[in-house]
C-alpha cells in the first residue's frame, strides 16, 4: 500500500463493501477489502462448464445475498409505510447507479424501462394500497396508472384477467452477478487489494484481524451483513427464496410486480428468456433449501401472471438471509477509526450507492451528509 494515503480496510465484499470501495478509491484512499467468501464464488446458471439446474444458498457456494439477489431498482413499487427512509435512499441511489454502471460496469446488464405493478381482480385491494401509498409519500409524481390499451402496449402478454397496473417509469434493475464481478475487477484494476477465502475475526478501530494476522489501517469498515451479528445488537436475518427459470416462451418487457395479500411475487427478466423469480420475507435465519411451500408459492403466483412459464424449465434455486433491523432500516455505527453499515434487508442493491457514498463521506469529511444524520449512531 501507498504510504503517503490515508488507508481505509474493508470487511465484507458484497455489493455494499464494493462500492465503499469504489467510492474511497475516487477519494484517494489506500483501499484492502477482506471476505471469507470465494471471488465470484456463485456462477450464472447456463454459463460455460454450468450444466443442469445450479442450487444456491446453504452449501451452495454463495458468499453473500449480493450474488442472489434480483437487482431490482425499485424505490416505488415495494414502497412501504414502516421503511420511510427507503425511497429517499433508493431514488439519489438510481442516479448513483448511472455513474456506476458508466465507470465500472460497461459490460453489465441493466436496465431503466420502469417497473410495473399488477394485480388479479381479487387482490386489487393491495394494489391499491401501494397507490395510495405512493400518493400520499411520493414528493413528485412518479407513478402512472395505466388501464387496457395502455397496459398491454407495456406487457403485452401478461394475463388477460389484468386489466390495470401501476407503471414507474424511474425504476429498473442490474444483474446482479455481472454487477458484483465487474466491480471486483475495476476496483482491483484501480489498485484496491482484493483478500478472498479470508474471514475476519475481529474488527476494532482503526486494525481488521484476519486468520492470517492484524492490519492497521486509519479507518476499518464492517460491511459483513450477517457475519457481524455479534458485534451489531438486535441485526435479524429474514430469510429469503428465489427461483430463477429459462422460459423461452414469455417476452417480459420490466420488471413486474404481482401484488397478494400472502406473497406479492416479482419477475425480473434477463437476457436470452431468463427470469429471476422472487417473493418470499420469512422471519427466520434457516438457510437450507428452498420449501416446498415456497417454490409452490412462487410458481403458482408466476402461472397466473403468464400461463407460458408452464413450460419454463427451472435452472436456479437459492436461499439467503437478509441483515435488517428491528425497524427494517439501514444503520451506519460509528466511532473515531471504526465505522459498521449495516441492516440493508430487502434493498441491497437499491440503497447501497447511497449508503457507500455516505460512509465514504463520513470517513473522509468526519461528520454525516445533511439531511442523512438519522442513520448514523454512536457506538
Amino acid at each position: 500500500m501507498d504510504k503517503s494515503k490515508k488507508t481505509v480496510g474493508i470487511a465484507g465484499a458484497g455489493i455494499l463493501g464494493r462500492l465503499i470501495a469504489y467510492y474511497c478509491l475516487a477519494d484517494g484512499w489506500d483501499v484492502a477489502l477482506f471476505d471469507d467468501g470465494e471471488e465470484n464464488a456463485c456462477q450464472l446458471a447456463g454459463a460455460p462448464g454450468i450444466k443442469g439446474p445450479v442450487k444456491c444458498g446453504s452449501g451452495g457456494g454463495c458468499p453473500s445475498p449480493s450474488y442472489v439477489a434480483a437487482g431490482m431498482l425499485a424505490p416505488y413499487c415495494e414502497m412501504r409505510y414502516d421503511e420511510p427512509m427507503v425511497p429517499k435512499l433508493g431514488r439519489e441511489s438510481l442516479d448513483l447507479w448511472s455513474s456506476i454502471l458508466e465507470t465500472a460496469g460497461k459490460n453489465v446488464y441493466s436496465q431503466r424501462a420502469g417497473s410495473l405493478v399488477v394485480a388479479h381482480p381479487q387482490d386489487k385491494n393491495e394494489f391499491l394500497r401501494l397507490k395510495q401509498m405512493v400518493e400520499t409519500c411520493a414528493k413528485e409524481p412518479v407513478m402512472q396508472h395505466v388501464k387496457g390499451a395502455e397496459l398491454r402496449a407495456l406487457e403485452p402478454e401478461i394475463d388477460s384477467r389484468i386489466s390495470e397496473g401501476l407503471y414507474f417509469a424511474v425504476e429498473g434493475q442490474v444483474d446482479s452477478r455481472g454487477m458484483m464481478a465487474a466491480l471486483g475487477a475495476y476496483l482491483r484494476a484501480k489498485g484496491a487489494e482484493l483478500n478472498f477465502n479470508t474471514k475476519a475475526l475481529k474488527i476494532e478501530p482503526g486494525k481488521i484481524t484476519t486468520m492470517f494476522g492484524s492490519r492497521a489501517f486509519d479507518w476499518a469498515l464492517d460491511c459483513r451483513g450477517m457475519g457481524a451479528k455479534a458485534d451489531l445488537k438486535g441485526l435479524r436475518g429474514v430469510r429469503g427464496e428465489l427461483i430463477m427459470v429459462h422460459a423461452p416462451d414469455v417476452t417480459l418487457n420490466r420488471p413486474v410486480r404481482l401484488m397478494h395479500p400472502r406473497y406479492p411475487l416479482y419477475v425480473v427478466p434477463r437476457p436470452n428468456h431468463n427470469y429471476v423469480v422472487g417473493a418470499t420475507s420469512i422471519e427466520n435465519e434457516d438457510l437450507s433449501e428452498i420449501s416446498v411451500r415456497g417454490a409452490l408459492e412462487l410458481l403458482s403466483a408466476l402461472y397466473s401472471l403468464h400461463t407460458g412459464f408452464s413450460e419454463a424449465r427451472i435452472t436456479e434455486t437459492a436461499t439467503q438471509l437478509r441483515p435488517a433491523f428491528k425497524d427494517n432500516s439501514p444503520r451506519i455505527f460509528h466511532r473515531d477509526g471504526l465505522c459498521r453499515a449495516n441492516g440493508l434487508y430487502r434493498h441491497g442493491y437499491l440503497i447501497s450507492p447511497k449508503i457507500a457514498r455516505l460512509v465514504a463521506s463520513f470517513i473522509r469529511d468526519g461528520k454525516p451528509e445533511s439531511g442523512y444524520e438519522e442513520l448514523f449512531e454512536s457506538e
